[in-house]
């Protein structure tokens, strides 16, 4: 039988969100590397996700991720700090697709909103997540393990496959 994704209606929305986003992997010698995020696509069936990186910003993850596969992802929202952490093993390096390099400008727009209230001005935030479209490279993985980073007494407690 096959197994449910991790990733269920709830996280997917919340997946979707205006998110700060980093995505690291492993060096040679395990020196972890280390890539903020330009947004985050859920696939249709909840089982894989893309995440959006500037190439001038990702090379040693880039690098990392074609030589171990291996990727871990965190994702946190700033208003309540409510964290996720996915880890896959089959990460996949890919070019943009159509759709993919609107869906990082929609990102940006929203997390700069999301970072308004808080004091941060919304040209900060663009500039932090902002890349050329020839420069956004895709970065894909099934998520094999999920964990709540949500600082607190539940950091750390891995999240379930719905039954």
């Amino acid at each position: 039988m096959t197994q449910p994704p991790l990733i269920d209606e709830e996280l997917a929305a919340f997946l979707r969100g205006p998110l700060g986003i980093n995505v690291a992997s492993r060096a040679a010698g395990k020196v972890p590397v280390l890539v903020r995020c330009s947004g985050c696509r859920v696939s249709t069936d909840r089982r894989s996700v893309k995440l959006y990186l500037a190439c001038s910003r990702a090379g040693p993850v880039i690098d990392a991720v074609r030589a171990t596969r291996v990727a871990a992802a965190v994702f946190s929202l700033p208003s309540s700090h409510r964290t996720v952490q996915l880890k896959g093993i089959d990460a996949r390096i890919g070019a943009a697709e159509e759709g993919d390099y609107e869906a990082v400008e929609h990102h940006i727009e929203a997390f700069a909103r999301e970072l308004a209230p808080l004091g941060y001005n919304a040209d900060m935030a663009r500039a932090m997540l902002w890349l050329e479209r020839a420069d956004l490279a895709t970065l894909s993985f099934t998520p094999s393990a999920a964990f709540m980073q949500t600082p607190g007494p539940g950091a750390g407690a891995p999240l379930r496959a719905p039954a």
